[in-house]
């Protein structure tokens, strides 16, 4: 198996590539922004789990790239991770679209341009996987966080698509909707503890969910359960809320 994570660098991809190469010896492409630290996490990965990894320079928001990137990988991956991703500055966004346009631009129209490359080799070849990581923030907009969700919601509904596209040529199409995550982008926030889950622990959660057949996992299980109350209560209470 060969497998291209892109955004690499986040501790969630890590621990995913860490658990493909540990249990389907799986070959690694790393891409990300930052060759420097990509370059160490390929080479202990390399060493710790005996596969090839190697670190490739990409970036998401840079669609005219896309084609000729994928284009590099020889051999093709059989599966992708898409995990990048940008929480951004909720009260900087309602006010400077600059700052609204990144936190769409890495959460949704990145994904949406590298994955409809992917997308078309692997309905060509009949063959492949993509795993990818949206949010349970999409599953209904909070005044704390509504253009993340926003950008997260979108990227659901695309995969959602996509699934119903690529089924009949046996690509599967895994949804990845984490709650909290223990990572460098949240490290500065004030969440709760119980419902953190360590990157280890998503890895997990998202192999299973490629060995079950899953198309849907929400990590850590609980929050499937959350947002299901979340969903249900009815918007002239919700509105009144301070979430």
């Amino acid at each position: 198996m060969q497998l291209l994570i892109l955004g690499a660098n986040s501790d969630a991809a890590g621990a995913v590539a860490a658990k493909f190469a540990a249990t389907e010896k799986a070959g690694l492409y790393l891409a990300s922004r930052d060759l420097d630290r990509l370059r160490n996490r390929a080479q202990d990965l390399a060493i710790r789990h005996q596969v090839n990894a190697e670190a490739i320079f990409f970036d998401a928001t840079d669609y005219t790239s896309h084609q000729a990137f994928y284009q590099s990988l020889n051999p093709k991956p059989d599966g992708v991770v898409l995990a990048f991703g940008y929480l951004g500055d909720q009260e900087l966004a309602q006010r400077d679209f600059a700052e609204a346009e990144r936190i769409v631009a890495a959460n949704f129209l990145g994904a949406l341009s590298v994955l409809e490359v992917i997308a078309a080799d692997f309905e060509r070849r009949g063959h492949g996987f993509i795993v990818a990581f949206s949010s349970v923030a999409g599953e209904r907009g909070r005044q704390s966080n509504y253009i993340y969700g926003a950008a997260k919601g979108a990227l659901t509904v695309y995969l959602s698509g996509l699934r119903n596209r690529l089924h009949r040529r046996d690509v599967r199409v895994i949804t990845v909707l984490p709650g909290f995550i223990r990572t460098k982008m949240t490290e500065q926030l004030n969440l709760p503890a119980r419902l953190m889950a360590e990157p280890s622990e998503v890895a997990e959660d998202v192999y299973r969910a490629f060995r079950s057949g899953k198309d849907i996992v929400y990590t850590k299980w609980f929050w499937k359960w959350i947002m299901l109350v979340i969903k249900s209560i009815p918007e002239k209470v919700f509105k009144m809320l301070k979430l």
